[in-house]
């Protein structure tokens, strides 16, 4: 179980240190229990030195990256949704499935993001 042991008042490297472990924390958590993560994260490893290589300048290496960073994020974000409907109990609710489904959307809008990007980017290289 993770707890925020945040003492009130904490500012400057402290506050900086803290959050970068409980994001390293947020970052272990996603990669133990959401194979979707892991997947992403998995295409993340083998598409990001592929995008160094095709992008023929810095501006298209920076938008084939981001476009697989945002796709991580968005699964992130989604994974944080699921994880505080689970808590609050299993039975079906509609603003529960609501929550779920938006969550899930976010994720497909990255995908399609990345596709267009993928596609406006390298279409011309290849034909």
């Amino acid at each position: 179980m993770s707890t925020h042991n945040n003492k009130p008042g904490a500012t400057g490297l402290t506050r900086i240190i803290n959050a970068f472990g409980y994001s390293l924390k947020g970052l272990k958590a996603a990669f133990i229990n959401e194979a979707a993560f892991r997947q992403e994260l998995l295409a993340f490893i083998v598409l990001a030195p592929l995008a160094i290589w095709l992008g023929q300048s810095g501006v298209e290496q920076a938008l084939l990256i981001g476009s697989l960073f945002l796709v991580l994020i968005a699964e992130l974000i989604n994974s944080a949704i699921e994880a505080v409907v689970d808590r609050f109990g299993k039975e079906l609710h509609e603003l529960s499935g609501r929550a779920k489904d938006i969550g899930s959307a976010t994720v497909l809008i990255a995908m399609l993001n990345l596709f267009v990007v993928w596609v406006l980017v390298l279409y011309p290289q290849f034909f």
